[in-house]
């Protein structure tokens, strides 16, 4: 009865983000320096679907501009949430966010690298990919070295140093950089921005993002084992190495793929989990879902406002650091003992 009585809640508190969720889409729609009425993207949208007349400067607005920043904002804050949540019941570690193997500093430093040669968008979006990929690579290869110590150490550890070299050659690569042309970029790139996206950048993105999710949603009930333990996780008969490197491969790709479009955003992967699980309690078959919803909101809500509140686009991860560390001592404050 109990349980059935949880998944009513759950279920409630589902619809109850989703509303919240799809109010804030039409709020993000009809705001930004070019104003317009949901009447206006209404017809927009049946001009598109041959049902009427096209409204030139809404429909550009709409299509070229908003439309696919929206959904870059839902895309980075879903994923984000999601590998957040992977990790911190991964490591067994509420302070755990996604970049604690290092992804969002290789990421970063690949990122540096392709605005330092002055390359296309696209190469400097793939750069930031496999650098963030790249970087979790050469963590485990790291952590794999490393015997008779206890793996989820060593891991974190190797993470560190790895991230911590990457930091360095970011500071390297910025005082070798154009201080006029290519310093701004690095600088604006490294603190997050949507301000740039554009639907490809979403439809390349969109499919890593799925594929990293896809092994996440299959062994959710494993992730329930893995947060107990290594010798409790194998004395109920799975192998947590295996799946170790399953969730963090799934999560890393998540990540990595977001961190290549959007930039390096801080706080989404740390907070939100801790949100969700007050809402919905730590049992990941509930807690993804509800992570997913909230991140990709709380993302949505903040780029809003990045555009919105300044004549000036403010970065997203000044925003995010703003709002998330309140909240996260907030949190740690009036939360109970244990996690």
């Amino acid at each position: 009865m109990g349980e059935r009585s949880g998944a009513l809640t759950t279920a409630r508190i589902t619809l109850l983000l989703v509303a919240v969720l799809v109010a804030i889409v039409a709020l993000a729609a009809v705001t930004g320096p070019y104003p317009m009425t949901l009447d206006d993207v209404a017809v927009a949208i049946g001009a598109r679907l041959g049902d009427g007349p096209s409204s030139g400067e809404v429909d550009t607005v709409l299509f070229a501009v908003r439309l696919p920043r929206i959904a870059a904002a839902l895309l980075a804050g879903a994923a984000l949430a999601a590998a957040g949540a992977v990790y911190q019941g991964l490591f067994r570690n509420p302070l755990v966010s996604p970049d604690i193997l290092g992804v969002s500093a290789g990421a970063g430093l690949g990122a540096v690298t392709g605005i330092f040669l002055s390359l296309p968008v696209f190469a400097i979006q793939g750069f930031a990919f496999l650098g963030g990929l790249g970087t979790v690579a050469l963590v485990y290869l790291l952590a794999g070295a490393v015997r008779h110590h206890e793996p989820t150490l060593v891991l974190v550890l190797a993470g560190v140093v790895v991230g911590s070299l990457a930091g360095a050659c970011i500071s390297l690569i910025k005082i070798l950089a154009d201080p006029y042309d290519q310093l701004p970029a690095i600088t604006f790139w490294l603190l997050g921005s949507l301000s740039g996206i554009r639907s490809g950048d979403v439809l390349g993105a969109t499919p890593a993002v799925i594929v990293g999710l896809v092994p996440l949603v299959l062994l959710r009930w494993r992730m329930n084992l893995m947060s107990l333990g290594d010798e409790e996780a194998t004395a109920l008969g799975i192998d947590p190495r295996r799946l170790r490197l399953v969730f963090v491969a799934a999560a890393t790709l998540m990540t990595a793929s977001v961190v290549a479009i959007a930039g390096i955003i801080g706080w989404v992967g740390l907070v939100i989990p801790h949100i969700a699980r007050l809402m919905v309690g730590p049992n990941f078959d509930r807690l993804l879902p509800t992570a997913m919803l909230i991140g990709a909101g709380y993302m949505l809500l903040v780029d809003t406002m990045a555009r919105t509140i300044a004549t000036t686009e403010t970065p997203l991860g000044v925003l995010t650091a703003f709002i998330g560390a309140p909240v996260f001592i907030w949190l740690l404050a009036t939360r109970r003992r244990g996690w």
